[in-house]
């Protein structure tokens, strides 16, 4: 083996590295030999000529992290270069949270107009083929695995009412779910507090979920709650792995709010009882005490149903306004929710890093009454951070061998189109490091091969990736160098933008996109297609 690793001219050598195989086995020492967009090699590649050959000393190389929550979809193709990805090592993601690509239609193009015009994005596609496409068109950074969102089917048969599917608009929900799988789509997913699929009862989820099973996809949700009815919640998704034969992936797995800290240990021993029971449930995390999603999110469900133009409709009529208000003061705690971003330059401007109670005092308006007043300034746009989460959940979360990384943010960058829309949530920029560095190496919460493992072949394992997730001959050169002793995230709530520290590599497909702590011009992902 030797005599042939010698013979061969490799494209690139990593050298000398302690290999981090992502199976969470003990690190080793070896060199990595790439070849194209293939890992040829694993072994003493001293002898061996390659193009060029990085020399690592005690740098670590692990398989790139694969992002189970990735939001991408649009977003790369607005900056393809996908940096805080990049960056924190992230190689590959999955997206559609219940909303995805596709299928795409007119009334969809019109609940993203807001977005779709602030950063000049032409929606030119109507289905996952026509998406995917665009995506190469685009020279993403990162590789993109797609799920067909269960809410974007509903909104293309039924539109954004609540209203539920006959049995003939039921089958055409479920073609068109077939549609995007045979095009490429991984299974079919759910964002069940997010309208128009909050909207959608358990046995159309069940009927949607069949049709994916029948391509060998999976279930993955945002579950229906995650505070006070989470056993509810759980429940659903576990009577969906039942009837519809199908593996079910929980998204950013959480126990939020105050009055329900402390149930993490119950809601990990529930999955774990299902997983005992036979049913495939795993779930994901990002490392951190908050949420984040739209400040609209706090409006009653009636309230946003119909699209936006409805709710901004029923904020103006002062009956409903009124009523809308009352709702969401009964469950509000405006020092928990923090401004991340806004659409509206004026909003950005005065509100955007601050807390939902201060904007109220700069407003001179009860909490409630600003919450909503703010989502009519931007047109339901303003993006937030909810502190709905304890440490020690998260802790207990963490540690759990079945949960791996979702970062629930797509790639953006410190510069560029997306750099003037105001704060983001440090997830976005620091939950792979974050992992590594604060819980495995600071905090002890598990090994740092076992922290890899989670981000590389516990998710590469549930998205079927036979080719992915382990340091190993054949598999696809998809790597991170990084040291062991200084990686860390620097991104903060109060200054989010920041890129971590400690990772000098990245390879993807076998280019080097991060060389020694420099972006190259590289952008070599490729939409990843399932195979049924």
């Amino acid at each position: 083996m030797i005599a042939l690793f010698c013979a061969a001219i490799f494209d690139l050598i990593l050298s000398g590295g302690r290999i981090i195989d992502g199976t969470g086995a003990p690190w080793f020492r070896a060199d990595v030999g790439i070849r194209g967009d293939t890992i040829a090699a694993v072994g003493d590649l001293s002898k061996a000529k390659a193009r060029r050959r990085i020399d690592l000393h005690d740098l670590a190389v692990s398989p790139g992290f694969i992002d189970l929550l990735g939001q991408s979809e649009r977003t790369a193709l607005v900056d393809p270069r996908e940096e805080s990805k990049v960056r924190q090592g992230i190689t590959t993601e999955l997206t559609g949270e219940g909303i995805s690509p596709a299928p795409m239609n007119a009334a969809w193009k019109h609940e993203l107009r807001d977005w779709v015009r602030r950063y000049k994005l032409k929606i030119d596609w109507t289905s996952l083929s026509g998406y995917f496409r665009r995506l190469r068109k685009a020279r993403p950074s990162i590789n993109e695995a797609v799920l067909v969102g269960a809410g974007q089917v509903r909104g293309v048969v039924l539109g954004m009412s609540d209203v539920q599917p006959t049995a003939k608009q039921l089958v055409r929900m479920q073609k068109l779910v077939e549609a995007a799988m045979k095009e490429g789509a991984f299974g079919v997913s759910t964002g069940l507090i997010y309208t128009p699929g909050s909207f959608a009862k358990t046995p159309e989820l069940i009927a949607l979920a069949k049709a994916a099973a029948r391509h060998h996809g999976f279930y993955a949700t945002h579950l229906r709650s995650e505070g006070k009815k989470i056993d509810d919640a759980l429940d659903e998704a576990f009577t969906i792995a039942r009837e519809a034969r199908i593996p079910v992936e929980v998204w950013h797995l959480k126990v939020g709010g105050r009055a329900n800290w402390g149930r993490m240990t119950e809601v990990v021993g529930r999955i774990d009882a299902a997983r005992a029971a036979g049913l495939d449930v795993t779930a994901n995390m990002y490392p951190y005490i908050a949420s984040a999603n739209k400040l609209v999110s706090s409006l009653p469900d009636w309230a946003n149903e119909g699209g936006i133009d409805a709710t901004m409709d029923r904020i103006r009529d002062e009956a409903q306004r009124d009523r809308i208000i009352k709702e969401v003061a009964e469950d509000l705690h405006p020092e928990d929710i923090l401004l991340l971003s806004a659409l509206d330059p004026v909003v950005r401007e005065k509100y955007v890093g601050k807390r939902l109670d201060e904007a109220a005092r700069i407003l001179g308006k009860p909490p409630a009454e600003a919450l909503v007043e703010l989502v009519a300034m931007d047109h339901g746009n303003i993006g937030v951070a909810r502190f709905g989460m304890s440490e020690d959940d998260v802790r207990v979360g963490l540690s759990t061998p079945w949960v791996a990384m979702g970062t629930d943010c797509g790639g953006i960058a410190i510069d560029g189109p997306f750099a003037g829309q105001g704060a983001a949530h440090p997830r976005c920029f620091g939950s792979a490091p974050r992992i590594l560095g604060h819980y495995a190496r600071d905090g002890k919460l598990f090994s740092v091969e076992e922290a890899v493992r989670k981000m590389t072949s516990l998710p590469a394992r549930r998205l079927g990736l036979q080719d992915r997730g382990q340091v190993h001959r054949g598999f696809k050169a998809d790597l991170v160098v990084f040291d062991p002793a200084t990686l860390r995230d620097t991104a903060t709530f109060e200054k989010p933008q920041q890129y971590p520290e400690g990772i000098p590599y990245v390879v993807i497909n076998g280019k080097l996109v991060l060389d020694n702590g420099k972006r190259t011009r590289e952008r070599p992902g490729r939409p990843l297609l399932h195979s049924p």
